[in-house]
């Protein structure tokens, strides 16, 4: 090999090339470091779009039929759907398409584009009356500071006028790309008119709305053209004040009066109100902002403070602008807690260093950490990477692992610097005996990771960055193993030499000398019983492993954990068709309860629709006005599971007639109830009364809680049924009675109030008492449309009775989905196979073509899972062929697999005494536990042939090169193992680390007794005859 290039013997004749590199990569490592986008999760594409469409007056069953079918129906056409979910709601229709979790991100816009399209051409094919489709794609806009406008004595118009400001200043701030109104509401003019009342005037509803309607027109009057000027006429009129519209007169036949006279004109606001955002019990308008994409959270978070609190002092007395939701800080929180965890995992990995290595050589290894740091930092501003809790994470497994070329590389240089080699000599020697295995062995670990970044999925897309950033490392510390280490051993590592000068003359077959101490005496014995009694071994070694497959079934298992943020979400959903006035008293009731509460810092409710996005992975609430959604930011983590379980008992007791969940922020993709089971089938009562014997089961397990349906009350309603002989004759259709009702209770559209920038819509409608109280309902007076009115109980009679509220489908089945809570200790996927056999009874009798499917956690968590074992193949193909241009044979090869699984020994021993459960993260770290255990085998393997072929009996040659490999093994594994520690006490990545620790000590022990045995039984090497 001596004739070869040998980079190790260049870098020591270009030392000042060297370490000109060195200075220049730790430099750019740094710039790179502090350009480094920071944010809380990485970056995540929500492959999903809403198709709205409005058909007002239709019943759900007819928008389900009409509408909502014909838009599923479409987009299957695309065939590019995991799954299309929709409900339908009396006059609404909202379709959810989620596209295929193994498509990749870049072609989702081009997807929604031909939705759009598809969509667009069958428009024609819906019933008359239909307004849209509209289209929504945006959500994932993270809005990740979100403030809240409130002021006492000032109403929304106020609050929304200074939030415009406000929003303009904010468009001058670096880093703001998206800035929304929250809980705004819309300033309207009413006009409140009882037709009854006009009628015994004798008054035509249409004379009045038309007269206001004509007087508000922007009619333009034409000009004069002159010989020397364009002259334009403007006629006056148009209302510029309520009072104008109040003292609008109005002649009719021969009567003059004034709109105040028989109305009641005031200015307001939507009624029904629009969502609404309260703070602190009050009504606030909201400010969200989100970061443009790669932008830095922590410098956006700290000009936005700058910007709100120079606002803060230009807003009237009384105002206030308060935090709701502080990304920037949650981050900050977070990297501060990685980077602790880093310095400490680099602390330990120097200690494992100087500790086994000696001052000097530990130097070495200590110098190579944060170069091969500050190069990782650089190539992932080359590529991209921010700094999140993922590729933080991965840093932290990195180190523990990226230490290990150098660890080899170093030991192998001092030791054949002890035994008299020159700088050069031991540089070279260290390059011909262990680079290419060395690289092997990192190849074969990165390729560990591999699975991860072929996943095609929202997991594999969430976690890809693991992959990511431990293969650039480890790559990147192989070589500074060769280039750095050599340069850095010949400046430290010199005196090595001089200890001993009787040994310049040692030779290279006298190289394991120093291993003839008293303790590898012993191990060298261990060794040699172990391949002397090697079946034996083998046998212990089976059955070890058949026990930590049948220990596995304990281990608990998880998806995600839970996050470690502060705030709790608590949501509030009455039945289906209560009015947003009831949810807002409910609303109310809790908001008192939550003054003041010890650990609660603040709370914000949303009422009538769910919580912006302010976390990436927020499973996003659609709007409903029997739905509320409170947002609680606790004072640390003690608090928040104190307040969690004051929640849960609270609602146990005092809102027994809601149905309420408390939960904590979640990590991974979204999934909402952990608990899920879908009925699916043709008849909603059939699929009603099945969901119900579901819900039964699922009841019946102690682990659940707050077990309900998606979707099962009615909503009332009132039929009129229409005398159509009789109506007709008094010149009354169906149509103008539905308009005239819809008018007189929510208000008809008459003109707009133009005011500044403001555009406020005029509506009439009846007054107070005839919209509230249904039991005035017949005696309203109905136009007709010979100008007469006549009584409403004149033309139909009043059926009080119910209809379907809302219909929920998926992939155009009807669908009902029995859903759950775990408020104790146990995990979705132990519940879920605990309460599956209990179901095997209503399978059974399902009716021809209809489904009941899991879904939840576990259907998530094995989305994420298939994606991972899709890319095993090429896992098993890569490492495979890595083995084989190292070992060049059949044999080793397998002798090196075979010792990969061996590593679950460890996971299952240390997941099941630390009680630590095996989620989606341990389950990669176990993966790339398989490339870590072969890293070292591969490295063991390959010396014992170099052994043998350098004239060793391969008895000797097996003893000897484990003896010798024991060193550099074990310090590898322990500053891995160690450096695991600190990040095992993190809540997401713990699993991994504690799944990777116990694996490689077992691992590790295994490679150096188990394998020796193994190559002996495999090769029937005999022990030479005088042992």
């Amino acid at each position: 090999m001596g004739s070869h290039f040998n980079l190790s013997a260049w870098a020591l004749r270009n030392r000042t090339l060297v370490l000109y590199a060195m200075i220049v990569l730790a430099v750019v490592g740094v710039i790179s470091y502090r350009q480094l986008g920071q944010s809380e999760d990485p970056p995540f594409t929500f492959k999903a779009m809403v198709v709205r469409t409005l058909w007002p007056g239709a019943t759900a069953e007819e928008v389900s039929q009409q509408v909502t079918d014909r838009i599923e129906k479409t987009l299957m056409q695309t065939g590019a759907y995991e799954r299309i979910t929709s409900y339908s709601r009396p006059g609404e229709s909202q379709v959810i398409f989620e596209a295929k979790d193994a498509m990749s991100s870049k072609d989702v816009p081009e997807l929604f584009y031909q939705i759009r399209k598809k969509v667009g051409d069958m428009k024609n094919q819906l019933p008359e009356g239909v307004q849209g489709p509209f289209f929504n794609d945006e959500f994932g806009d993270t809005y990740g500071n979100i403030y809240a406008l409130t002021g006492d004595g000032f109403d929304y118009a106020t609050l929304k006028r200074y939030a415009d400001r406000i929003e303009l200043e904010l468009q001058r701030v670096p880093d703001v790309g998206k800035i929304d109104l929250l809980g705004a509401q819309d300033e309207k003019i009413w006009i409140d008119l009882s037709n009854t009342k006009l009628a015994s005037l004798g008054i035509p509803l249409q004379s009045v709305q038309q007269a206001l309607d004509e007087q508000n027109a922007v009619s333009d009057a034409g000009f004069f053209e002159t010989s020397s000027d364009r002259v334009r006429l403007r006629v006056s009129g148009s209302f510029d004040s309520v009072e104008s519209i109040r003292n609008f007169p109005i002649h009719v036949g021969d009567r003059d009066f004034r709109i105040g006279d028989v109305a009641k004109v005031y200015r307001g606001f939507s009624d029904p109100s629009a969502p609404r955002m309260r703070f602190m019990g009050k009504d606030a308008l909201g400010i969200e902002v989100a970061m443009k994409p790669g932008g830095d959270i922590l410098k956006l978070g700290k000009n936005l403070e700058d910007t709100f609190a120079r606002v803060q002092k230009e807003l009237p007395v009384g105002m206030t602008l308060s935090k709701v939701s502080d990304q920037p800080a949650a981050v900050r929180a977070s990297v501060s807690e990685f980077v602790d965890v880093l310095t400490a995992a680099v602390v330990i990995v120097l200690l494992v260093s100087f500790f086994s290595l000696g001052m000097r050589a530990g130097t070495v290894v200590a110098l190579t950490i944060p170069l091969v740091l500050a190069m990782t930092f650089a190539a992932m501003n080359w590529f991209d990477i921010g700094l999140h809790k993922i590729s933080l994470g991965a840093l932290v497994l990195a180190l523990g692992l990226l230490v290990d070329d150098a660890i080899i590389a170093v030991e192998m240089m001092a030791i054949k610097m002890e035994q008299g080699f020159d700088k050069l000599r031991a540089a070279a020697f260290a390059w011909d005996s262990t680079a290419f295995p060395m690289l092997t062995g990192t190849l074969v670990t990165a390729a560990g990771f591999l699975p991860i970044a072929t996943a095609k999925s929202s997991t594999g897309e969430y976690t890809r960055s693991i992959f990511e950033v431990v293969t650039i490392a480890l790559l990147l510390s192989w070589i500074a193993a060769v280039v750095f280490i050599p340069y850095l051993g010949s400046v430290l590592l010199q005196d090595l030499s001089k200890r001993k000068p009787g040994h310049a003359a040692v030779q290279r077959n006298t190289a394991h000398d120093p291993y003839n101490g008293r303790f590898y005496a012993r191990f060298r014995a261990l060794v040699a019983w172990c391949v002397r009694f090697r079946k034996t071994v083998i046998a212990i070694t089976i059955a070890t492993f058949v026990a930590a497959l049948f220990l596995f079934q304990y281990v608990p298992q998880q998806f995600f954990p839970d996050s470690t943020r502060l705030e709790l979400m608590v949501d509030i959903k009455l039945a289906e068709g209560a009015s947003l006035k009831a949810t807002t008293a409910q609303a109310g009731k809790l908001e008192a309860m939550l003054k003041g509460h010890p650990g609660i810092k603040n709370y914000v409710a949303y009422v009538g629709t769910g919580s912006p996005r302010f976390y990436l992975p927020l499973d996003q609430q659609l709007p409903a006005t029997s739905f509320a959604q409170f947002v609680l930011l606790t004072d640390d983590i003690k608090s928040r599971e104190a307040v969690r379980k004051w929640l849960i008992d609270t609602f146990a007791t005092k809102f027994t007639d809601v149905q309420a969940r408390v939960t904590r922020l979640e990590n991974g993709p979204p999934v909402g109830y952990p608990i899920q089971f879908r009925v699916s089938g043709e008849h909603i009562d059939q699929v009603r009364k099945l969901a119900l014997e579901v819900a039964a089961k699922v009841r019946q397990n102690p682990d659940v809680t707050n077990v309900n349906l998606d979707w099962h009350e009615p909503s009332k309603i009132v039929r009129l049924v229409v005398d159509q002989d009789r109506a007709r004759a008094l010149g009354v259709s169906s149509a103008q009675l539905a308009g005239f009702l819809r008018n007189a209770l929510s208000g008809g559209h008459v003109s707009y109030y133009r005011e500044d920038k403001e555009l406020i819509e005029v509506l009439l409608r009846g007054p107070q008492d005839e919209r509230e109280r249904l039991s005035l309902l017949g005696s309203l007076s109905v136009p007709s449309s010979n100008g007469t009115n006549v009584p409403l109980s004149q033309i139909a009679t009043l059926e009080y009775g119910f209809e379907e509220g809302i219909i929920w489908h998926r992939d155009r089945l009807p669908t009902v989905t029995v859903r759950a809570d775990i408020y104790g200790a146990a995990t979705p996927p132990s519940v879920t196979a605990k309460i599956e056999p209990t179901l095997d009874s209503i399978r059974a009798k399902l009716p021809a073509g209809y489904l009941l499917e899991t879904g939840g956690t576990v259907e998530d968590s094995a989305r994420g899972q298939d994606s991972v074992n899709a890319g095993i193949p090429l896992f098993i193909f890569v490492v495979t062929t890595l083995l084989m241009l190292q070992l060049r044979s059949f044999s080793r090869v397998a002798l090196v697999w075979l010792t990969a699984p061996l590593g679950l020994i460890g996971v299952s021993l240390f997941l099941v005494v630390l009680r630590v459960p095996f989620g989606f993260v341990a389950m990669l770290g176990t993966i790339a536990l398989f490339g870590m255990i072969m890293r070292n085998s591969v490295i063991l393997v390959d010396q014992i042939e170099q052994d043998i072929g350098a004239g060793h009996e391969p008895w000797t040659a097996i003893i000897d090169a484990t003896v010798r490999r024991f060193r550099p093994i074990v310090l590898t594994a322990l500053a891995a193992v160690l450096a695991m520690i600190p990040l095992s006490r993190s809540v997401f990545f713990g699993p991994m680390a504690v799944a990777i620790m116990g694996g490689l000590v077992v691992g590790t022990a295994l490679t150096l007794l188990f394998l020796p045995a193994l190559y002996a039984a495999w090769f029937r090497v005999k022990a030479p005859r005088a042992a």
